[in-house]
Parts: C-alpha cells; sequence; structure tokens
C-alpha cells in the first residue's frame, strides 16, 4: 500500500520538506540548546546579585548604595561615571552615594592618575566585605541588647541599668577574605570557654 504521507517515510523526519540536513538539523538544536541554557545560567546569576543586593541594602541603608558596593567590589577603582553606567543608575544619583559611602568608610577614593593637562576624576573601591561586616556589628549588637531589655525599659528602668547578653565577634583577617570563619555569636550567660593557662580558651 502506498502513501503520500511524508510521516511515514522513515528517511524524511519532520524537516523533511525544509531540505535541511541531519548535520544542520542537529546544529540548529546545539544552538537552540546553548541559548536555553545560557538563559538558565543569566537568570541564576542575576538572581544570585539580587540576593546579594537585598542583604547588603539592609547592611547599606539602601539598594543603590548595595548596588554600587557590589558594582565596585567587582570592579575596583572605577569612576563615578563608570558606576553609574554598570550600574544603571543616575550619575547625580552614584555621585551623591559615593560622597556618603566615602564619609562613611565604606569606599575608599584615589585621583586617577591621568597623563596631561585635565581633570583627573576619583576611582573608588569598595572595602572588604569582612571590614564592612565588622562596621555594622556594633550596631547589631547594641539593637539586639536594647530588645534583651525591652520588659525593663518598658517597666520604666533607665538605660543604665541594662545588662548586655549579648556579644559579637567577627574572625578573620581585615583583608580580602576567601573563606571568612563564621560569625560567633554568644551570650554573657552562656557557660564560658575553659582557658588554658595563657588567656587563649581551648
Amino acid at each position: 500500500m502506498t502513501t503520500n504521507d511524508p510521516a511515514a517515510d522513515p528517511a524524511e523526519g519532520d524537516d523533511g520538506d525544509s531540505g535541511e540536513s541531519p548535520t544542520e538539523r542537529t546544529r540548529e538544536e546545539l544552538r537552540k540548546t546553548k541559548a536555553r541554557l545560557g538563559e538558565s545560567a543569566d537568570r541564576a546569576v542575576q538572581g544570585f546579585d539580587d540576593n546579594v543586593v537585598d542583604l547588603l541594602s539592609w547592611v547599606l541603608d539602601t539598594e543603590t548604595r548595595a548596588r554600587i558596593y557590589v558594582y565596585l567590589r567587582d570592579n575596583p577603582q572605577s569612576t563615578s561615571d563608570e558606576v553609574a553606567d554598570g550600574t544603571g543608575l543616575y550619575p547625580s544619583t552614584v555621585r551623591e552615594a559615593l560622597a556618603e559611602l566615602h564619609e562613611e568608610g565604606t569606599v575608599d577614593r584615589d585621583k586617577r592618575e591621568a597623563e596631561g593637562a585635565g581633570n583627573n576624576p576619583y576611582e573608588y573601591e569598595a572595602i572588604a566585605p569582612s571590614d564592612l561586616v565588622r562596621g555594622v556589628v556594633g550596631d547589631v549588637q547594641a539593637e539586639l541588647n536594647a530588645v534583651f531589655n525591652l520588659d525593663r525599659r518598658l517597666g520604666g528602668e533607665s538605660p543604665e541599668g541594662d545588662a548586655e547578653p549579648v556579644r559579637i565577634s567577627v574572625d578573620g583577617d581585615s583583608a580580602d577574605d576567601e573563606s571568612p570563619e563564621p560569625d560567633d555569636v554568644s551570650r554573657a550567660d552562656d557557660e564560658p570557654a575553659e582557658s588554658d593557662g595563657d588567656g587563649t580558651a581551648d
């Protein structure tokens, strides 16, 4: 029995009428797969970046400042115009945020050296994440201790007698730590570590 159905002919595939060879079809499928994988990778990186920015927004007060910090960690010694281009933020917003971050010590700046006469803009570089964490530990510790003493304060007692049971310490060098030790959060009424006589805990 003869049929005119192209699908019945095993020599012809779905694209039998297009004239593509099996090699061309394979290349096209590989190209489509590569594009799909690239899109997935881009989404994963964007999701990671967004999570980092969300966390830093809490530490640095705003998403704008967090985006600038992340950009400068990835692109040290950038000018304000380069930061604006790289983050998509308005140049005036970037300049204002960089001035605040510099005043707070979150970014360092130096004049860019250029040959010849002309305007040498500032180059900015963000401090190491470990230094950033050390900078906010005192504030977080104070806030946690205030919560701990809430009942005393609500009872009308003065803050002078507040206990400070929460102590936060950050281990690691102040240089760029590749794998910093985890933060140590303890309470003062926890059992103290035993000392081996030289002032250090076992």
